[in-house]
């Protein structure tokens, strides 16, 4: 069992011993029921949603358990957690004091042209108040990616034969995969504006439709400049007939060295002007009320491998890019908007690095530079840091947005001993990749192997470690390490990159070049408000294609058969800057609460972590991202088959996140018997991710991501099975879990139908108090 006491949390928040406890909790009938005041005592103020595995919290707290829609009933405290069946319900479970309800989704058309509408896949929301009240102010929403039941073409083929969501939601049908399916795809990326208000006090945010600054940002904004071209695609203009299908001239900018280093070499003969944003993640907003929007996973849009100057290899066959001509070196960047302000346009800001962004936190102190934190969010990515050249005046001036466009970049180097290094990535910084033997040591000496040979990617250059031509990567493993990795080491980064520009476009190669630590995708970072320190969410230490996690710094593999030994799902992790302004190039780091079942060595009791927040009494919150295809033990498709849940199993297999159900919310509390525990709060529609949280005063905003993703939404089915559990004193008993087939949230829950069918949705959601306390929790 996983407890820590208030000694090391408040070590860890940075609270001090005066730090007052969560409110009294006020009863009030739920269901027809009395809430149970024993939570009250040990530090809560809500019932704990009941999840299907152990977690300590319940010992100590009454739970709630979901048995149909807006249904559920009270179980009490108990040290006896094994639950011998569990019912999924499709639909945001929260806690029976709260309530939630649909603010906006996919496919609403409230925009000045009819024709526009909400992108798909939401994910990273914030708000921008109007008034002090935050009553009033403009959402932003990101625009992931696009995946089935959006439409049958890009589904396997066992659902062929079944609805999909495009026709029915959005009025009109595309048949086959042409220019108008790819143009529409990517239209349904990047993100929207939409004016949020409320009339009363602890009321419901609704939409204002008739804002005439409701706007759409999508991944062919501005395709009105290709006519400028001359290399073909100058025709390439539009994607459709519709109003909304016609290229435009709000196109984004780039800031930094690659905007004048880097663009004007590209092949689309556009300069430093860009066709869109896509692939929008997360991100962070800044104390002056822009956005930071983070694009992710570009790679499978526009090509992601450079030339050493930093343009791409070329376009990647039959895909978004190659049809409207968006060159690769163009993506994969922290693109700032203005939701305030429609004439504010968007800037890809260089400095900060082309990679897979998860998300970027910011510190804003007056008299010091600007500090943006970010992670790289695949397997072997990296965790940075900018800092600026300039300083930071007033942390409300828009004029802060000038700092992002120079200063220094850095990659973090994690040491064993719990020390660390910012290391910058510039023209002279020497070479010193870290070995796969090194980083893979743990694993090999545990179980004589290591996943994908420990391997790491260095750019490829002709002549070094036997390579005959530029561009792309090449990868070093422990097989062919001792031909090949000394031909990369004692250089600097000028033997391999032109320019800065080009370094920042190869980001995640320099970063691996340098020595920076291959990470266990660092998924969100956060600040915290008290002490300054940085949160970080590593959601899986599995290696990949793209990396191999260090595994003296993260646990990359189950490296035991007992089933009490530690899992390699991700941790939550935290660094303390050497510096006190945060601009210097030490620090120290902890695994603060690792994953995996609470039964496990140091087990959390979660697994992948993904978004983070603290919210306004500095509680910090949590949301899981496990791989769609495991949810509940279950592959997707229109026939599931059910994955493997074996607690004897070792190495780096991720079926065993099947024990957690749903994918679903959490938080840390501060004070009380609870401190340091890991308390459910909500969990999701199957086969969703829940993103993007925001706190608004006594509200939560959160997105509601591919909710029934891969499956069918008609007809529905429930699927069964006995899974393997563990308890919290290492028992392992079967339970009997039923979950539906896919989701038809959000109409399950509004009424809401398209053609007498609920396809699901992806949806922002808020969530509230029945009873209003003035604040969250």
């Amino acid at each position: 069992m996983t407890k820590y006491s208030r000694r090391q949390l408040l070590t860890f928040f940075g609270a001090t011993a005066g730090v007052a406890a969560l409110s009294p909790f006020v009863e009030n009938k739920i269901f027809g029921m009395q809430s149970n005041v024993a939570n009250a005592a040990s530090g809560l103020n809500f019932t704990p949603v009941r999840l299907p595995h152990a977690l300590s919290c319940y010992q100590t707290n009454n739970s709630y358990l979901a048995t149909g829609m807006g249904e559920g009933t009270i179980l009490n405290a108990s040290n006896n957690l094994q639950l011998p069946s569990f019912n999924v319900i499709d639909d945001v479970v929260v806690p029976p004091e709260y309530e939630r309800y649909v603010i906006v989704s996919w496919g609403d058309r409230v925009f000045p042209n009819e024709d526009d509408y909400v992108g798909y896949n939401n994910d990273y929301t914030s708000f921008i108040p109007l008034d002090r009240s935050s009553n009033d102010g403009y959402l932003w929403i990101n625009h992931e990616y696009v995946s089935y039941p959006y439409s049958r073409l890009i589904a396997d083929a066992d659902l062929a034969d079944f609805p999909d969501s495009f026709p029915l939601v959005i009025g009109f049908n595309i048949p086959e995969i042409n220019r108008e399916f790819i143009g529409e795809a990517l239209y349904n990326q990047g993100g929207s504006v939409v004016r949020l208000n409320r009339q009363s006090r602890g009321g419901q945010f609704v939409v204002d439709g008739n804002d005439p600054n409701n706007r759409r940002y999508h991944g062919l904004s501005g395709l009105a400049i290709n006519q400028d071209r001359t290399d073909g695609y100058q025709s390439v203009t539009a994607w459709g007939s519709r109003s909304h299908q016609q290229g435009d001239q709000n196109f984004l900018l780039g800031t930094g060295p690659a905007a004048f280093e880097v663009f004007p070499n590209s092949s689309d003969g556009l300069g430093n002007r860009i066709i869109g944003t896509a692939f929008n993640c997360s991100g962070g907003t800044t104390p002056w009320g822009t956005v930071l929007t983070a694009e992710e996973n570009f790679q499978g849009t526009v090509q992601q491998e450079v030339l050493p100057n930093g343009t791409q290899t070329g376009y990647r066959e039959n895909t978004g890019g190659a049809e409207f001509g968006l060159v690769g070196e163009k993506y994969g960047w922290m693109v700032e908007i203005d939701p305030r302000d429609p004439g504010f346009q968007g800037r890809k800001h260089s400095y900060l690095g082309r990679f897979r962004h998860e998300n970027v936190a910011f510190r804003v102190d007056p008299g010091n530079p600007l500090i943006a934190y970010q992670g790289d969010d695949r397997r072997g990515g990296h965790t940075w840091k900018f800092v600026s050249r300039g300083t930071v005046m007033n942390p409300f001036s828009t004029s802060n947005s000038e700092l992002f466009e120079d200063g220094t970049l850095y990659v973090a180097r994690f040491n064993p001993d719990g020390t660390g290094e910012w290391i910058p990535v510039t023209l002279d910084t020497p070479t010193n990749p870290i070995p796969p033997t090194v980083l893979s040591e743990v694993e090999f000496a545990a179980l004589g192997e290591a996943q994908r040979d420990g391997h790491i990617r260095l750019p490829k250059r002709a002549g070094i470690a036997g390579a005959t031509e530029d561009g792309g990567n090449f990868e070093v493993t422990r097989s062919n390490e001792a031909a090949t990795l000394g031909d990369y080491q004692n250089k600097t980064l000028r033997d391999f990159y032109p320019t800065q520009g080009a370094i920042l476009v190869d980001a995640f190669l320099a970063g691996n070049l340098v020595g920076g630590t291959p990470g266990a995708r660092p998924e969100d970072l956060e600040v915290n408000p008290r002490n300054k320190e940085v949160i970080i969410a590593y959601t899986s230490g599995v290696a990949g294609g793209d990396g191999y996690p260090d595994s003296r710094i993260f646990q990359v593999a189950k490296l035991s058969p007992d089933p009490t030994a530690a899992q390699p799902f991700g941790g939550l992790y935290k660094i303390i800057e050497g510096s006190a302004d945060g601009t210097g190039n030490t620090f120290t780091w902890e695994n603060f609460v690792p994953s995996g079942e609470a039964a496990t060595l140091d087990g959390g009791g979660y697994t992948n972590l993904d978004n983070l927040g603290f919210d306004s009494e500095n509680n910090v919150w949590g949301v899981t991202d496990m791989g769609t295809g495991n949810h509940n033990g279950f592959s997707t498709g229109a026939e599931p088959s059910e994955r493997t849940i074996d607690h004897n199993f070792t190495g780096g297999n991720e079926e065993l996140v099947g024990v957690f159900g749903n994918n679903w919310l959490f938080y840390v509390p501060l004070e009380g018997e609870n401190a340091g525990q890991v308390v459910p709060f909500a969990y999701g529609p199957p086969r969703c991710e829940m993103t993007g949280p925001t706190f608004i005063g006594d509200t939560l905003l959160l997105a509601v991501q591919h909710p029934g993703e891969s499956s069918p939404f008609e007809p529905q089915e429930i699927l069964s099975r006995e899974i393997e559990m563990i308890d919290l004193d290492g028992n392992l008993y079967p339970q009997q879990r039923s979950v539906p087939r896919g989701s038809n949230f959000p109409g399950n829950i509004t009424g809401e139908s398209f053609g007498g069918m609920m396809p699901s949705r992806p949806a922002i959601i808020g969530i509230r108090r029945k009873v209003a306390s003035g604040r969250f929790v």
